[in-house]
């Protein structure tokens, strides 16, 4: 017999499968940037999906300047907050956080999320942060639900976003200006740019290997399974391998795409929102992004946006020429 091999079912890249830690995405890498200083993340939550007509801008596409559908996905992005400053040094081992500087008045809603510094000095707090070797200048930004009908809920979600571009003193000089204030998304991206995206996708329970790997199904003479797995190895050693696809957790993983295309950036919710609202979510109210494609997670859920650390793709000298954006009714689809 001759010895057939074949791909192992299933990708080992993000094991162990199991349930996220937290609805925030955690960013551990952020890319250098020329221009700035500029906040380089920002946060929104996930209204829908619908279509729309654009001109294509791929140089290298088949259909280059002619009228497409393409889907988009809208995402809510109303302002958010930079409740403290963080600053980094940098050690034998990496970076370690030198201090915090807390923005005189936060929203009553953070105090929901963690407790506030009372009886702060932050003029000392300042003193203390611009005596040491500072490496890497972060923000501590917050989410504004409350200001989303179609979020149920008021607890902000609370990130730390890099400064980056400009030199250490300028990224400092820049983080001081924003404490307390509202950032817009503006700030962190403009139309026909490129973008990443990190959410946790939707969560579908326990489910058997044969959904979660995509193992083949047994024979239908095999003794009474067929979705089982054929077997979990040999003998020896006397343990079940950790390649052996078993049933467990699928989805609610954190997921990051990669370069994904902002087609616009909207100030008028009704422009984008389809007839009798996007299902599960209702009317947009605030600012919104018109993103090429799909991105990860359900109606409601928390995207963070960063900008791309191995860009790709052409570089649009103006924004694209978005021709229809549909608003049709989503009921019953």
């Amino acid at each position: 017999m001759p010895n057939k091999r074949r791909p192992r079912k299933g990708s080992k890249a993000y094991s162990p499968r199991k349930r996220a830690v937290s609805q925030t995405p955690r960013l551990d890498s952020w890319p250098e940037v020329s221009e700035g200083p500029k906040i380089q993340g920002f946060a929104g939550y996930k209204a829908g999906m619908t279509h729309a007509f654009v001109v294509d801008f791929r140089p290298k596409s088949l259909t280059t300047g002619q009228e497409i559908q393409v889907p988009v996905t809208v995402l809510e992005v109303p302002p958010m907050k930079v409740a403290a400053v963080r600053v980094y040094e940098g050690t034998r081992y990496g970076l370690r956080t030198v201090g915090e500087v807390w923005a005189g008045s936060v929203n009553n809603e953070l105090g929901r999320r963690l407790p506030i510094p009372k009886n702060y000095d932050a003029e000392k707090a300042w003193n203390d942060l611009t005596k040491s070797d500072i490496e890497d200048v972060r923000v501590l930004t917050y989410t504004q639900p409350k200001m989303i009908t179609g979020v149920p809920k008021k607890v902000p979600d609370l990130m730390e976003t890099r400064i980056g571009g400009g030199t250490i003193d300028e990224r400092l000089e820049y983080a001081k200006s924003l404490l307390g204030k509202d950032i817009t998304v503006v700030d962190f991206v403009k139309d026909g740019g490129v973008i990443d995206v990190s959410a946790i996708t939707k969560g579908k329970g326990f489910q058997g290997a044969v959904k979660r790997w995509g193992i083949k199904l047994l024979h239908h003479k095999n003794s009474k399974h067929r979705r089982m797995v054929g077997n979990l190895g040999p003998k020896r050693p006397g343990y079940v391998r950790p390649t052996v696809p078993q049933a467990g957790q699928v989805g609610y993983h954190q997921r990051t795409e990669f370069n994904k295309r902002v087609l616009k950036i909207g100030e008028k919710g009704e422009e984008v929102t389809p007839n009798g609202g996007f299902l599960n979510y209702g009317e947009v109210r605030n600012n919104y992004l018109l993103i090429h494609g799909s991105v990860p997670g359900p109606t409601k859920r928390l995207i963070r946006l960063r900008d791309p650390v191995r860009p790709s793709g052409p570089a649009l000298k103006e924004a694209p020429n978005l021709i229809y954006v549909s608003t049709q009714s989503k009921q019953g689809a």
